[in-house]
C-alpha cells in the first residue's frame, strides 16, 4: 500500500532549470524538484542522475547553504557517475524551500521530520533501488545525526565529516558563550529574513540548557542511532568533540555484532569536507596525512548500498593521525595509529601554571601567587575570522597586552598527548561574569607557537549549563572545562604553551560581564573587568593532559 507521502508525489513535477542556471555536466542529468513534507510544505532539491535506465541507490545531503555553486554541482555530477542518484536538499525556509526557517529543528524527531520524509520520498521513486545513504559535513553532519534518531526504514548508511550532536554545546552556545553576530548572518539564506530574527529571539529566551535544547540533543538518543556510519573528525576543529562523541555513542549502543559498522577517522585538518590533504595552516605534513575522501566514500557506499564485498567492514574501527613536528629530521609522530576504540588509555598529568609565565609538572608551593589582566569587551583582544585558526603561528595573539602565556622549559625528550585535555583554573574577577579562553600550542625551537586546540568558557556556567551562578567580586572560583581533543607528540627541544585570555574577537564575541541576561544586541552598559589567575598552593591552576608514556 502506498504511503501518504508517496501519494503526494503524484502531484509532483520536475521544475526545469532556468536558462542562466544551465551548466554543462556531460552525461549526468540535473533537475530541480520540490519534495513534499508531511505538513504539505515542499523542500527544494537538485537531483543528479547517472546515464542509463537505473534504478540506482540514492545518497543525499541536507544543508542551509546554497546548492548552486559551480563546484558543488560539478562534485554532485561527478559522484553520480559512480552509479548513484545524488540529491542536494535545502533546509525548510531557505533558498527555494517552503516553510518557516527554524534552524535544524524541523530535521529532528518532533512534529516535523523533514529528514525522515526526504529519505523516504527518495526511496520510493521509480528510479531508486530503495536503498538510501547520506553524506555531508558540519551542517550536513548535524542533519545526519538528527536523521539517524528518526530511523527511516530505507536509510542504510551514513558518511559524516566534522559533525555535531548538540546545538547548545557545539553550535549556538560554545562553552556557554553566545554568538549573535555570527548567527545574524543566517538571514542571508532565508526566504524570509525575519524568520532568523525570530529564531534568535527564541534562543535567547532559553539561556540555559533546558527542555528546549534537550529537544535537539542527539546525545540523549544514541540507542536509536544504529545505522552504519563512517565519521571523519579533524584535530584542528572545535567540532571534533562532536565527531568523536558521535562515534563513541553510536559504537557503545551498536551491539556485539556491529564491529566495523561504526568507524572513526581523525586527521590533522581544519573544519571542512574535501580539505583533508597534508597542508594545513602554516604546516605541511608528510603526504601520508592526506585522506582520499571521495574514493573512500565510494567504497563505503558501494558496500552498503550496492552490496559490494570490498572489505570495508573489516577496516579498523578507529584510525587517528598522531601529529608531530614538521620539517624536523627524525621527529617522532606523523603516522596513523589503529585502534578498536577511542581514546586510548592515558595518564592524566597535571601541568601547573607558575609565576613568571612558567608551565611545570611541579605544583606551586607559594602561599600567594597570581597574574592579572584586563578584560574589556569594548576593546577586546583580537582573533580574526569566524573559524579556529589551527596549525598557525599564534604569537600575534599571544603578544597582545591582555593575554597570558605559560610555557614549559624545552623538553628533554618527546612527550605525547593523545586524548582530551582539560583546564582547571582558579579565577577571581572584579566583574560578576566573564569568559576564559584557553589554548594549547607547540612552541618550536625557532619561536613559532603552533596552535593545536582552544576553547572558551563562560564563567556563569562553571557549575553546569542547567543554571547560572554569578561571581562575587574578589572571591576565587574554580573554573574547569574541556579544552579539546588532540594527538600530538611534542618533540625534544620544543616547549608546550598554555595561553589564557578573556577576549578574542571577532572569533569569540565578548561577554558584557554585567551578569545581566544576555541579549542579541550588545548592551551599552557592558563593563570592563580585571581578571586574576591564581597559581598558588591552595589554588593551583593547571591543565590536565592525556599523556601516553610509551612512544612507538
Amino acid at each position: 500500500m502506498k504511503t501518504a507521502l508517496l501519494c503526494l508525489t503524484l502531484l509532483l513535477v520536475s521544475i526545469p532549470l532556468v536558462a542562466d542556471d544551465q551548466l554543462d555536466l556531460g552525461d549526468v542529468t540535473e533537475r530541480h524538484v520540490m519534495i513534499p513534507m508531511r505538513d504539505g510544505k515542499h523542500l527544494s532539491a537538485y537531483l543528479y542522475s547517472p546515464p542509463g535506465e537505473g534504478p540506482w541507490p540514492v545518497i543525499f545531503e541536507q544543508r542551509y547553504a546554497s546548492l548552486r555553486g559551480e563546484s558543488t554541482r560539478r562534485w554532485a555530477a561527478d559522484f553520480a557517475r559512480k552509479g548513484f542518484v545524488v540529491a542536494m536538499v535545502n533546509y525548510r525556509g531557505t533558498h527555494l524551500s517552503e516553510g518557516t526557517w527554524v534552524g535544524y529543528r524541523a530535521l529532528q524527531w518532533g512534529e516535523l521530520q523533514d529528514g525522515f520524509d526526504t529519505c523516504e520520498w527518495l526511496a520510493e521513486q521509480e528510479w531508486s533501488t530503495g536503498k538510501v545513504g547520506t553524506f555531508g559535513s558540519s551542517q550536513g553532519g548535524y542533519a545526519q545525526n538528527y536523521l539517524a534518531v528518526t530511523q527511516p526504514p530505507h536509510l542504510v548508511c551514513q558518511y559524516m565529516t566534522d559533525t555535531g550532536l548538540s546545538l547548545f554545546g557545539e553550535g549556538y552556545r560554545i562553552g556557554g558563550t553566545t554568538r549573535p553576530v555570527r548567527f545574524k548572518s543566517l538571514e542571508d539564506v532565508c526566504r524570509n529574513p525575519e524568520d532568523n530574527r525570530h529564531l534568535l529571539e527564541e534562543w535567547f529566551e532559553h539561556p540555559h540548557y533546558d527542555e528546549y535544547w534537550q529537544a535537539e540533543d542527539c546525545t540523549l538518543h544514541f540507542d536509536r542511532m544504529n545505522v552504519p556510519c563512517f565519521t571523519i573528525g579533524s584535530w584542528y576543529d572545535f567540532m571534533n568533540q562532536g565527531s568523536i562523541a558521535s562515534f563513541q555513542g553510536r559504537q557503545q549502543h551498536g551491539g556485539p555484532n556491529s564491529r566495523g559498522q561504526q568507524q572513526l577517522l581523525i586527521g590533522p585538518w581544519l573544519h571542512g569536507r574535501l580539505n583533508k590533504g597534508n597542508k594545513v595552516g602554516d604546516l605541511s605534513y608528510p603526504d601520508n596525512a592526506a585522506w582520499p575522501v571521495e574514493e573512500h566514500m565510494v567504497r563505503w557506499f558501494n558496500h552498503y548500498l550496492k552490496g559490494e564485498d570490498n572489505g570495508v567492514e573489516s577496516d579498523p574501527p578507529v584510525r587517528y593521525y598522531v601529529m608531530g613536528a614538521v620539517d624536523e629530521e627524525n621527529a617522532p609522530g606523523n603516522f596513523w595509529r589503529e585502534a578498536e576504540d577511542f581514546p586510548p588509555p592515558a595518564d592524566e598529568t597535571s601541568f601547573y601554571l607558575r609565576a613568571g609565565g612558567d608551565l611545570s609538572q611541579d605544583k606551586p608551593e607559594d602561599f600567594a601567587s597570581t597574574t592579572s589582566y584586563t578584560s574589556d569587551p569594548f576593546h577586546p583582544m583580537e582573533i580574526p575570522g569566524q573559524s579556529f585558526p589551527g596549525a598557525k603561528d599564534a604569537r600575534v595573539f599571544e603578544q597582545q597586552s591582555e593575554v597570558l602565556t605559560f610555557t614549559t622549559e624545552p623538553l628533554s625528550e618527546p612527550v605525547e598527548w593523545t586524548g582530551r585535555a582539560h583546564a582547571e583554573l582558579f579565577l577571581s574577577s572584579t566583574a560578576k561574569d566573564t569568559d576564559v579562553i584557553v589554548r594549547v600550542s607547540d612552541v618550536y625551537p625557532d619561536g613559532r607557537s603552533i596552535l593545536i586546540v582552544d576553547y572558551p568558557w563562560r564563567v556563569r556556567y562553571r557549575e553546569g549549563f542547567g543554571h547560572e551562578t554569578l561571581m562575587e567580586p574578589g572571591q576565587v572560583y574554580r573554573v574547569a572545562f574541556p579544552v579539546g581533543w588532540m594527538s600530538q607528540i611534542f618533540n625534544a627541544g620544543h616547549r608546550i604553551r598554555l595561553t589564557v585570555a578573556s577576549t578574542g574577537a571577532p572569533l569569540y564575541e565578548p561577554n558584557p560581564q554585567t551578569g545581566e541576561p544576555l541579549t542579541i544586541e550588545f548592551p551599552e552598559d557592558a563593563v570592563s573587568a580585571v581578571n586574576t589567575i591564581h597559581h598558588e598552593r591552595e589554588h593551583a591552576s593547571r591543565i590536565i593532559a592525556p599523556v601516553l608514556r610509551r612512544l612507538p
